[in-house]
């Protein structure tokens, strides 16, 4: 649970750089590509990328683990498990810092408590709006939900394309990735995990 802990440890960091900083730093960037940041089409555009970085990545000053701490403990005996899919899911890769654009499909064995369905994906959110890879993207997410809820078992499945491939380099404009991650039963039980892998397939 060490990388999910410290990922989210730092996200509560106050930010180093002002906004005025990070503006001036677009302009250079602007400048760099050959363009004016001076004319009227370009005057506002650091302030607006800043404004549009804030929603990127807003998962950085957002807490997993405390949005997922209100659970419910009535629910008279229900054990099976809860699978909410295609769950938009929309990152950016810490490489190139290019869009991953795709749908991740969640799912749990509660032990004795369940969580609000919208927190599901509500945690997909705030580790997505994070420079990523999709590797770590969905060891957190079932590392997150594992540990706050106490489950029995979580399984995570991400389907995305990562445009640092689909826009440049290598450009297979088709190609998208899929990670797994299972925990607790559904990695030690396979007819659970098949079960889960044949409802995020429907």
């Amino acid at each position: 649970m060490k990388l999910v802990k410290d990922i989210d440890k730092s996200s509560s960091k106050k930010p180093e750089v002002s906004d005025k900083q990070a503006e001036e730093a677009f302009r250079t960037i602007l400048k760099w590509i050959g363009e004016n940041p001076n004319r009227e089409g370009l005057i506002e555009t650091p302030k607006r990328v800043i404004k549009a970085f804030k929603e990127y990545f807003k998962g950085y000053h957002q807490d997993a683990h405390a949005d997922l701490s209100k659970t419910f403990g009535d629910v008279e005996g229900y054990d099976d498990m809860v699978v909410e899919k295609n769950i938009t899911l929309e990152s950016h890769c810490e490489h190139h810092m290019a869009p991953i654009i795709g749908v991740a499909h969640v799912a749990y064995i509660p032990n004795k408590k369940v969580v609000g369905l919208s927190k599901l994906a509500r945690t997909v959110e705030i580790f997505s709006k994070r420079l990523q890879t999709q590797e770590r993207l969905t060891m957190q997410i079932a590392k997150t939900l594992m540990k706050s809820l106490d489950a029995k078992g979580v399984a995570v499945t991400i389907d995305a394309a990562h445009q640092c491939m689909t826009m440049r380099g290598v450009k297979k404009e088709k190609a998208t990735t899929v990670t797994n991650y299972f925990l607790g039963t559904f990695r030690e039980d396979l007819s659970i995990q098949n079960r889960y892998l044949r409802y995020i397939k429907k």
